[in-house]
């Protein structure tokens, strides 16, 4: 898993099928602290987050066990929306 900010939506009104109703969202990859990393993707939201939320991400074959990506042609899923990390 990894910590992620949304920071944007991606429309595509031509889409595999398979896609029809998943919401896609751009995602910053940050650390611990919050500062964003140059890394981003684009993910099927799982959860309903919106932009400027902090979220949890994975990514390869592992995106697609949630409910939402089961079966769909996706290489990224949100999967929690983060609401505290410590850091100890």
């Amino acid at each position: 898993m990894v910590l992620g900010k949304v920071i944007g939506n991606v429309w595509a009104t031509r889409k595999d099928e398979k896609l029809t109703g998943v919401t896609l969202l751009i995602v910053r990859s940050i650390d611990l602290q919050g500062k964003e990393k140059d890394a981003f993707v684009i993910a099927a939201d799982s959860v309903g987050a919106g932009v400027g939320e902090t979220v949890l991400y994975c990514t390869g074959s592992s995106a697609r066990y949630t409910e939402t990506s089961k079966d769909r042609p996706v290489d990224a899923v949100i999967m929690a929306i983060v609401d505290k990390i410590e850091v100890y």
